[in-house]
C-alpha cells in the first residue's frame, strides 16, 4: 500500500522521518519569516566571550522582540522600517522614579565631573607639573544634569562649522579678547568666526601647513603623514585644516585660562580632547602617532628630568616626527637660547635627530626632529641616561599610569628587525596593521570584522535606522575594536574618536595603525570632553561586562552629558541590557526605538529640568 505524507502525519508511523520532517518545516518557517541575520562581528563575539569569563552567568544572545502590528515611519527620512518597536515609557514599571535635577555652580553649564572636582583639586599637595589639570573624579559619580547655555541651538553644519559657530552655544569671549592680535578667533554677530590665525601663523594656517612640508618634502600630508598629535592646540585650526589633506590630527590642550579652546574646536568640528602632560602618561598606546606637533604650547620639554618629552618619544612611531615652532628655535636672546640648549641635551639623549631646521619670511621658525627607527643608538650612548624601561614594568593601557623617566625597547620582529611604516593612505585603512596579534588566525579575524562593518554599516546604520546622518559630524565609538565602524563610515562627512575601554582586549594600536584616532578610557568615569560636545554616540556591547563594575545610569547621564541636544544613540546589545538602558533614557526624555531586537535607537531632547 502507497504511503503518503499525509498518513505519516495523521498516523506518526516511521518516528524518525516524521522528526525530521518536522525539523525541515520549523527551519523553513524560520528563514522565511526572519529575514535578517544577527549582526555579530568577530570583536563582538570576543566582548561577549569576555563578558562571560568574567561573569557567573553568560550573556543571552540578541533574540526577536514581538513587533508593533503595523511598521513604524522613521522620523527623520520618512522611509518605512520594518521589525521596528517604538519604546513606550509607560513600560517602564521596573525602573524606580528617577527626579533629576540641573548641577549647581557658576561653571554648571559646561561641567566636567573629572576635571571640576574642586575639593580634590583644593586638596593637592603640589600643583608644580599641572597636577590640577588632570583627572580628579568624584565619588559617587554626580547624577545631576547639565544645563543648556541660554539661547542654545541646534550647531551649525560642517563644513561651514570649521569657519563660524553660534556664539551663544559657547559664549566664552575671554579667548577673543585675549589673541584677538593672534587672528584665533573674532566675534561677529550671533557667530563666532575663526580666520585660521595662530600665535605662530602670521600668514594663515594653509601657509604654515604649506610651509611645514615644503621644509621636509618626505612628509607628505595625506600620505606618509595620516595621524598627527597637536599639543596645545589653541582652537586647533592646524588640525581642521590639515583634513583638507587627507590627516586626522588629536588636537589636545588643558582645561586652563585659555577658556574653552577645546570647546571651541568640537564646537567647529574638529576632533579634540582635555588633557595634559602633567604627572601620567596621555592616554594613547606607545608607537602610534606619525607626526607630533607643538606651536608655542607651553610645554616645558626638559622639566622633570625631561619626562615631557620622553611621553612624546613614548608615543610617536619609529622614524616619526616632532615638529617645533617656538621662539628657542629662532630667536637669541638669553632666556630662549637657554631653553634651546636644554632642548638640544635631552633630544640628543633619546636618540632624535634634527632632520630640518629653518626660518619663514615672516621669521617664525621651526625644528623637526625624527625619533630613531632601531635601537642601536641607544646602545651606542656614552651614559645610560635616560636608562631603557625594564619590560616587565611595562603596562599594556596608559590609564592613571605615572610617566616613565626612562625609554621603552623599540618595537622589532622575532628576527629583531626594525618595524617597518604603515603603507600610504587610503590602503592604510584596510591593509593587515603591523601591531595586529601573532595568533594563526588574527590576520583573518581582522579582514573579517571590516568585512562586517562594512555591511552593518551600509546596510543598517546608514539605510535601515531613520537616523539623520546629515546633522551628524562629531561621533564617538564608545567600545570601538579594531575600530571597523569607524573605518566604514570613511566616506561619510563625519569623524570619529575611538575609544577603547580599559576593562576590553587593547585594540588601539590596531586602530591608529588603519590611520584612524582614538584613546582609552574607563566609561564608569566621566570623559574628557566638555558637555554637547557629540552628534552621535555608540555602543556595541558594552554595556553586559561594564554594569558589573558601575550603574547603568551613571553610564547614561555620562552620555546625556557629552550628547549634543538633537543628537542620536546607537546601541547594539543584548535585549536584557537595552530592557535595563531603555527606562532611564526615557526618564531623560530622550525618544528610542528598538530595530531587529538588537538595536536600540535613541534621540535626545532639549529637554532639562526646572531644578
Amino acid at each position: 500500500m502507497a504511503i503518503s505524507v499525509g498518513t505519516i502525519f495523521k498516523e506518526r508511523k516511521y518516528p524518525f522521518i516524521f522528526t525530521l520532517s518536522l525539523l525541515f518545516i520549523c527551519v523553513g518557517f524560520l528563514l522565511l519569516t526572519n529575514n535578517q541575520y544577527s549582526y555579530f562581528s568577530i570583536s563582538d563575539l570576543q566582548r561577549l566571550r569576555s563578558v562571560s569569563s568574567s561573569s557567573s552567568s553568560p550573556p543571552q544572545p540578541p533574540r526577536s522582540r514581538e513587533v508593533s502590528s503595523s511598521p513604524i515611519t522613521g522620523p527623520s527620512t520618512g522611509m518605512v522600517q520594518d521589525d521596528v518597536v517604538s519604546l513606550n515609557a509607560n513600560d517602564d514599571s521596573a525602573v524606580a522614579e528617577l527626579n533629576w535635577e540641573l548641577c549647581k555652580g557658576p561653571a554648571a553649564v559646561d561641567y566636567i565631573p573629572c576635571l571640576d572636582n574642586m575639593k580634590a583639586i583644593k586638596a593637592l599637595r603640589s600643583r608644580r607639573h599641572m597636577e590640577h589639570r588632570e583627572r580628579h573624579c568624584p565619588e559617587p559619580s554626580p547624577r545631576c544634569l547639565v544645563r543648556l547655555p541660554p539661547g542654545y541651538r541646534v550647531p551649525i553644519p560642517w563644513p561651514k562649522s570649521r569657519d563660524m559657530i553660534w556664539f551663544d552655544n559657547v559664549p566664552h569671549p575671554m579667548l577673543v579678547e585675549y589673541k584677538k592680535d593672534q587672528n584665533w578667533v573674532r566675534k561677529s554677530g550671533d557667530y563666532l568666526v575663526f580666520p585660521g590665525g595662530g600665535t605662530q601663523f602670521k600668514e594663515g594656517v594653509t601657509n604654515y601647513i604649506d610651509f611645514i612640508e615644503k621644509t621636509l618634502p618626505i612628509i607628505k600630508w595625506g600620505k606618509k603623514i595620516r595621524v598627527i598629535l597637536d599639543v596645545g592646540c589653541g582652537v586647533a585650526s592646524f588640525g581642521g585644516y590639515l583634513l583638507d589633506k587627507d590627516v586626522i590630527t588629536m588636537s589636545f590642550a588643558p582645561k586652563d585660562e585659555h577658556e574653552a579652546q577645546i570647546q571651541f574646536a568640537l564646537e567647529r568640528g574638529i576632533p579634540a580632547t582635555l588633557a595634559v602632560i602633567g604627572t601620567q602618561k596621555l592616554t594613547y598606546p606607545d608607537n602610534v602617532y606619525d607626526l607630533i606637533h607643538c606651536a608655542r604650547c607651553r610645554v616645558h620639554w626638559d622639566a622633570n628630568g625631561g619626562r615631557p618629552l620622553m611621553e612624546l618619544n613614548r608615543i610617536l612611531r619609529p622614524g616619526g616626527y616632532f615638529v617645533w615652532s617656538a621662539t628657542p628655535v629662532y630667536r637669541n636672546d638669553e632666556r630662549d637660547q637657554s631653553v634651546w640648549n636644554a632642548m638640544v641635551n635631552v633630544t640628543k639623549s633619546i636618540c632624535w635627530k634634527v632632520v630640518a631646521k629653518t626660518v619663514d619670511l615672516n621669521g617664525i621658525g621651526l625644528v623637526i626632529y625624527q625619533k630613531p627607527v632601531s635601537s642601536s643608538c641607544y646602545e651606542k650612548r656614552k651614559e645610560n641616561n635616560p636608562p631603557m624601561c625594564d619590560i616587565k614594568d611595562k603596562k599594556n593601557i596608559s590609564w592613571y599610569v605615572p610617566l616613565d623617566g626612562c625609554i621603552p625597547q623599540l618595537p622589532a620582529d622575532s628576527m629583531g628587525n626594525s618595524q617597518n611604516w604603515p603603507v600610504s593612505w587610503p590602503q592604510r585603512l584596510s591593509s593587515k596593521p603591523l601591531s595586529l596579534p601573532t595568533e594563526p588566525d588574527a590576520e583573518q579575524m581582522f579582514y573579517e570584522d571590516t568585512k562586517h562593518w562594512s555591511a552593518l554599516v551600509s546596510d543598517v546604520y546608514l539605510d535601515g535606522l531613520a537616523v539623520n546622518w546629515s546633522s551628524i559630524r562629531n561621533v564617538m565609538d564608545m567600545n570601538a575594536g579594531y575600530g571597523g565602524f569607524a573605518a566604514a563610515l570613511i566616506d561619510q562627512p563625519v569623524w570619529v574618536m575611538n575609544v577603547v575601554p580599559i576593562h576590553v582586549p587593547d585594540t588601539l594600536s590596531v586602530i591608529f595603525d588603519r590611520g584612524l584616532i582614538g584613546t582609552y578610557h574607563d566609561w564608569c568615569e566621566s570623559s574628557n570632553t566638555y558637555p554637547r560636545t557629540y552628534d552621535l554616540l555608540h555602543s556595541s556591547f558594552l554595556l553586559g561586562n561594564l554594569t558589573q563594575r558601575c550603574d547603568i545610569i551613571d553610564v547614561a547621564v555620562e552620555m546625556d552629558r557629552i550628547l549634543r541636544p538633537g543628537g542620536w544613540l546607537l546601541v547594539q546589545d543584548t535585549i536584557e541590557i537595552i530592557d535595563k538602558l531603555s527606562p532611564v533614557l526615557h526618564s531623560l526624555h530622550w525618544s528610542t526605538t528598538l530595530y531587529q531586537g538588537q538595536f536600540l535607537v535613541g534621540k535626545k531632547d532639549f529637554w532639562r529640568p526646572t531644578s
